[in-house]
Parts: C-alpha cells; structure tokens; sequence
C-alpha cells in the first residue's frame, strides 16, 4: 500500500473516530414539560399553599427565569413551537388539536381563525435533528399535535409512551380510561401503559416508563420528552396528598385548591425520582434537565372551585395577560449553569429549538433553520446577566376562550400591548411598573401605543398570521 493511500485511511479512522468520541461525549437532554402549571405554583416562583423541594432545588442547581414565555396561551400551539422552534402563528398552529378539528359551534361576534389541527411532517423537529446526530429520542406522555399520521414517531421520536391526539386523559386513576366530556362523549385512554394495579397513578406510572427508558439508553446520548398531562383536568390527586393540604390551608393564601396543591406535590416527587435516577446511573454531570410548562395555570372552577391563582399576574390559561403566558422555566446545564443563578431576559418556549441543538453541537437542517423564530439562549445560560439582542415577543390568539376573546399580543421591553379583534382596542401596560396589568396607559400614551401596534401588526404580516372575521 502506497503511502499516500495509508495516510488517506489513517486520517478517515481518525474522523470517524472523532465522530463517534463526539457522539458519545453529548449530554444527554431530558425536558419535563408540565400541563397547565401556572408561573406561581412552585415554590421557588412564590407560591403558597404548594410544596415542591425537588424543582425547587433543580432551581438551585441551575438557572430559573423570571420572563420565561409559553409561545401560546393553551397546549397544542406550545408543543409544536417547541418542537420546530418556530411561532404558532407561522405554523398555522393557533388553538389545540381538538377543536382546530371540530371547532365549537358559531355563536359570538367573530368567526375564529382557521387552524390546522396537526404539526405538520414538513417541519424539522427538535428529535430528527437530535436523532440524525446520534440522540435515541423517546417520548413518554402528553403529545397533541395531531392524529396517528403526526404521532411522536412520525416527527423523530424512536419510543412513544402514552402520546396521542387527545389533550387530557379521563381520570388521572388506574387505568386511565373512560368517557370524556359533558355533550359529545367519547372513550378515551392513555395507550402502551399495561399491567397496572388498583390505586396506581398516571404521572407515577409516566415516571415509571421514563425511568426504564433511561435505564435502557444510559450509554446514551438520549433525549427525552417527560411531558407530563399533570396539572391539566381532572383535578384528581392522592388521598393522603389532599389531606396534607387541607390541613396546611390558610385563608390568606392565593392558592386555594388542596387537591390541585396535592397534584403539584405528586409532580414534584416525580421530578424528585427522575433526578434520583441520574444520580444512581451516574448521569446527572452527563445530562441537561430543562423544566417548563405548555401555559399559564387554569383560573376556571373545577368541582366548584377555581383551579388556581397566577397571582400576581393577571388572568390566566387562554389569555394573553402575563397569568395565561408566563410560565415557569428553569434549566441545568452541568458545568455550564451557575447554581442558584436567576435570568431576567425574556425567553420563550420556541427557543428551546435552537438551544438544545447548540447544546448538542449541531446545527440541524439548513433549510428549516431560515424560518425558526427561537433564538439560542447558550450564551445567556453562561451568563445569566448578559443580555439578547431580541428585545421583542409576540403572541397571537384569533380564537375564543374562557378568559379571552380574539387577542394578539407583542412584548417590548418593559412594554406590552394587547390588540383585542372584536372591536379593535388596545391595551398598553409598563411591567416594569405594573406586573398585574392593572392600569392602561393607551390613553395617556398613544404614541407609544400606536408604534407598539405597527410593530404587531407588522409582525402578523411577515408570519402570515391567519385573522379572525366578521359575520355576515
């Protein structure tokens, strides 16, 4: 063999090698997304009545964000900016699966935007690309960004556990299944969970599987998606749980709900079990924890009583007022994050996209990347005192809910306007100087109100943001 040729080979095991040593030396990435946790329901974001150690201590391993953003006001739109790291207006993704497919019947001022129902197969998501670098991508729990053609393994993911089209589960008890709904009842179920037993409980058993997985992928690098339907509806908890929390209420507490606070705590005692679990594998310096919610937390009753309070925000779940979009976020990167470290930077839930795949070490797809919306927060998670270019958000509901009616939305800065479709006023609020959204300065500032609503209408067009309209 001449030695031109050798030197060739030589160098090609050397590359390939490097590759595999690359592969092998990526974190591993485990993100646990909560349904519905509102912005103040754990402790370490000011809540009350609730007890949650385990998160509370990921915060003080890693970093918590004040300004943290889900990309929409409810479920679906959340997961698929998520996942493709792009706004849910871009995507045509505005409102959840179900009733993008069978909306509710006409009776307001305005027909809503048309919504698709999916996240469609064009998108290059977060687990192609980690799985095209080397990741095992497995998904346990909530999904709902379409039916069986748009499952988890449709998008990337080699292992689906309980994902599928429908956006809460019927009862949070062994075995998970029975009709669901007051009108149109169907039969709903929770999928690839058998051999369970009397008294078991949904986010323990999601646990249970996402353990086994782990235990299963540990040479790695894997990513998972924990993505809880805890503390979505029903609101049902343990017996035991309850009773604490009946016996720690106070009248001067925001929260008031004892089973819901109980469901907060099964929450946290799982959270609890996955970080137990990398510690025992010898993961934990080895693995990414980033923990988020899809919303703001439900202020509608429930059994006759209010969910819960994102006090000191206003609102909640389905607005566009801070209680229906800002949500908890925090994130350990070992040996990247400072423990105990806070961010006030405004993040959002589509920048997960390119984050994680910086974090990986990979660009993703090329052609995919020209219209993500997400930008990468690395830089921020070393320093959490440095500061993004971006200093504008943007968010954009044309639907119908409990707490909102058609609304758009932009952040800038300390500012923040709404644009309400029905009759076209805005609303213009200082956070800095009023976080529960209670004085509206659109009179006594129109000037500033005025450009903020160029800027969002602006935006609307470069996204092609689908509008609601007026009946006949």
């Amino acid at each position: 063999m001449c030695a031109w040729i050798r030197w060739v080979l030589i160098c090609l095991v050397v590359i390939v090698t490097g590759d595999v040593l690359a592969d092998d030396s990526r974190s591993n990435i485990v993100m646990i997304l909560v349904d519905d946790l509102g912005w103040a329901d754990i402790g370490c974001y000011g809540a009350d009545l609730h007890e949650t150690p385990h998160i509370d201590r990921l915060a003080e391993q890693g970093t918590r964000f004040t300004d943290a953003y889900a990309a929409a006001a409810i479920c679906s739109p959340t997961r698929a900016s998520i996942l493709s790291g792009k706004y849910p207006a871009r995507l045509d993704f505005t409102i959840w699966h179900e009733w993008a497919k069978s909306p509710p019947a006409a009776t307001r001022e305005l027909i809503p935007a048309v919504s698709v129902d999916h996240l469609g197969l064009e998108e290059f998501t977060l687990a192609e690309a980690l799985k095209a670098v080397g990741y095992t991508t497995l998904h346990v729990g909530k999904w709902h960004l379409g039916d069986a053609a748009y499952s988890p393994e449709a998008h990337g993911f080699d292992v689906n556990i309980g994902g599928t089209h429908w956006g809460a589960p019927t009862t949070f008890h062994w075995p998970y299944n029975g009709l669901f709904g007051t009108e149109q009842e169907e039969w709903r179920y929770v999928p690839d969970l058998p051999f369970g037993e009397e008294g078991e409980y949904l986010t323990d058993r999601l646990t249970d599987e996402a353990l086994r997985l782990i235990e299963q992928t540990q040479d790695g690098p894997f990513y998972l998606n924990l993505w809880f339907h805890t503390v979505h509806t029903p609101i049902e908890a343990k017996p035991d749980d309850i009773a604490q929390y009946e016996g720690k209420l106070q009248r001067d507490f925001h929260h008031q709900n004892p089973t819901y606070a109980a469901m907060v705590h099964s929450l946290d005692e799982n959270v609890g079990r996955v970080v137990d679990k990398l510690d025992e594998l010898d993961l934990s310096e080895n693995t990414i924890i980033v923990f988020t919610s899809d919303n703001g937390g439900t202020i509608r009753k429930y059994a006759g009583q209010q969910v819960t309070s994102n006090h000191p925000l206003r609102s909640g779940k389905g607005s566009l007022y801070e209680g229906g979009i800002r949500v908890p976020w925090i994130v350990d990167w070992p040996g990247v994050t400072q423990a105990g470290t806070v961010c006030d930077e405004m993040v959002c839930s589509m920048d997960l996209y390119p984050t994680l795949l910086s974090m990986a070490g990979t660009e993703g797809d090329v052609g995919h990347n020209r219209t993500v919306d997400g930008i990468d927060l690395t830089g921020l998670l070393r320093d959490p005192t440095s500061s993004l270019e971006r200093k504008t958000l943007y968010f954009h509901y044309p639907h119908y809910y409990s707490t909102t009616t058609p609304v758009s939305a932009i952040r800038d800065g300390d500012w923040k306007l709404l644009e309400y479709f029905e009759d076209g006023h805005t609303e213009l609020y200082n956070l800095a100087e009023d976080l529960g959204e209670e004085h509206d300065l659109t009179k006594s500032m129109p000037d500033q109100a005025q450009s903020l609503h160029q800027m969002l209408v602006d935006w609307r067009e470069s996204v092609h943001a689908r509008l609601p309209t007026k009946r006949d």
